[in-house]
């Protein structure tokens, strides 16, 4: 019931709004949960699976995705016995499967891939090399395009779907919600990955009415609150500790919790983030691989209650290369208005 009026409260007060994704990216935040699940029962790379359907489907635009569900352009060959369409692809009319729902079309090309002879080498490949994966596809004869297998690896480094080889279905969400930042602005999206259990009679007044007692988070639900981010400094992976009015001491989360979680050792974050205890506070930003030597852009003008490592944490740059960019001593002041140089040294004066 806590959790209930926690996340329900978050929706009904921020003003969401669909984004205006591109096609493909569309695809990959509707069908990457289905990639990943099929990937846990037949040991199917996710991003092989997610790449294929993205190329099929023209970014979910095709015809046969469209009208029969189908989003790899399997045909329904001798052993196929539920519903068909005709559609000209290789040649004219050619009979194509139609499934009740895109869930099934990929299952299918699961076991498609998985009981034929001719890809039981594809599964003796590591799960998370991608890239063998592809070569693998197109040695067996899964396409006649000559490049199909650049044409996979290309999709999924631009994508970066080789992420989604790493984790399990639990963790697709807060996958999407890293690669996609905005997605937390997304309405439609939260409402369908969000788990909120239906508001009943007796729940309803809890939440419209003013509750006397403020909502006390327990630290598993402010652990479960914490999204991995993709920093604009090439993507490092990095967290904010939340900022939550209602915490009490049992609830706040420490290095140990965060460790556990993303199975990072303590030792690294300490060195990863500069960190001189285990303690953290709230909207802390935390680093979950090395920060960089520079920035992304040229310069920053330090604002009100701004320090170095602020700086180096909020742009993900190593703190001591901070300094030395800055020709500062270690522990040096920084001013309101400072400029700090964030790519290249700071030129004499």
């Amino acid at each position: 019931m806590k959790k209930f009026i926690v996340i329900f409260s978050i929706l009904m007060i921020s003003n969401f709004q669909a984004q205006g994704w591109k096609t493909e990216d569309q695809y990959i935040q509707k069908f990457a949960k289905y990639a990943v699940e099929e990937m846990e029962k037949y040991n199917i790379p996710a991003s092989i699976t997610l790449a294929q359907g993205l190329l099929e489907t023209g970014g979910g635009q095709s015809i046969l995705a469209q009208q029969g569900n189908n989003h790899f352009g399997i045909k329904c060959k001798e052993d196929w016995t539920g519903k068909t369409m005709k559609y000209t692809d290789d040649a004219p009319n050619e009979c194509f499967r139609v499934y009740e729902n895109p869930k099934d079309s990929y299952e299918d090309h699961s076991k498609f891939l998985a009981n034929r002879p001719y890809y039981k080498g594809l599964f003796q490949l590591d799960p998370k090399d991608y890239k063998a994966w592809a070569h693998g596809l197109k040695k067996a004869g899964y396409a006649t395009n000559s490049r199909y297998a650049y044409i996979l690896i290309d999709k999924i480094e631009k994508y970066k779907l080789f992420e989604f080889d790493f984790i399990k279905k639990e963790q697709v969400t807060e996958k999407l919600l890293a690669i996609y930042p905005d997605l937390s602005k997304d309405k439609d999206f939260l409402a369908k990955n969000l788990s909120i259990p239906k508001a009943t009679k007796e729940d309803a007044p809890k939440v419209v009415i003013d509750a006397p007692e403020p909502v006390k988070l327990t630290k598993n639900e402010v652990l479960l609150s914490i999204l991995m981010k993709a920093h604009p400094n090439e993507a490092l992976k990095y967290i904010v500790i939340p900022i939550e009015p209602d915490y009490d001491d049992a609830s706040e989360v420490n290095l140990e919790d965060i460790s556990k979680k993303y199975e990072v050792s303590v030792s690294k974050l300490i060195k990863w983030n500069e960190l001189t205890s285990n303690n953290l506070k709230e909207g802390q930003i935390l680093f979950l691989e090395k920060k960089n030597s520079s920035g992304t852009v040229d310069t920053y003008t330090a604002e009100k209650g701004d320090n170095m490592y602020t700086i180096a944490q909020k742009f993900a740059v190593k703190l001591d290369k901070l300094y030395d960019k800055n020709r500062m001593n270690y522990g040096d002041k920084v001013k309101e208005g400072q400029i700090i140089y964030l790519k290249n040294r700071k030129p004499r004066s």
